[in-house]
């Protein structure tokens, strides 16, 4: 090995994915406490992204308030993450005010996002579109809640 090849090979570090990644990251890509499909939720969404991995978003409102949301995701941790970041930005705070949660604002909460995984926010996120767009249906007809999921 030549002293040049040998320096490339000493200056390449290994990815650490738990030294590597922030506290937020690790936390919600390892949270599993809100990987729930709800029953009769009060609003419902469901979304595949183009990588193939599927988010159904559930919400459980009361008095315009969001009282609790949950999801399903068929994808990786990434996904995961993003999910578990929208349902903690969302719960406790008024149904219109969950409309400003954008894929921006879960990417700077975890810190540690890979680049190539931005698509995972944009599709959690626009998973809880869906189920918000659906809430105001629901609200403003609620007969058809008995018609859905």
């Amino acid at each position: 090995m030549t002293s040049v090849s040998m320096r490339i090979v000493v200056n390449q570090s290994k990815f650490d994915f738990f030294q590597d990644h922030s506290r937020n990251y690790l936390e919600m890509a390892l949270k599993t406490d809100k990987q729930e499909r709800m029953e009769r939720p009060d609003g419902y969404g469901k979304r595949t992204g183009v990588c193939g991995d599927t988010v159904e978003f559930f919400l459980r409102v009361k008095d315009g308030w969001i009282e609790s949301a949950s999801y399903h995701v068929d994808g990786c941790m990434n996904t995961n993450a993003c999910c578990n970041v929208v349902s903690h930005m969302i719960e406790g705070r008024k149904v219109h005010s969950a409309w400003e949660v954008t894929p921006e604002a879960v990417i700077t909460f975890l810190e540690t996002l890979p680049a190539d995984h931005v698509h995972c926010a944009e599709l959690a996120v626009g998973a809880l579109y869906l189920a918000l767009t659906n809430c105001q249906e629901l609200t403003r007809n609620p007969w058809k809640k008995k018609y859905q999921v």
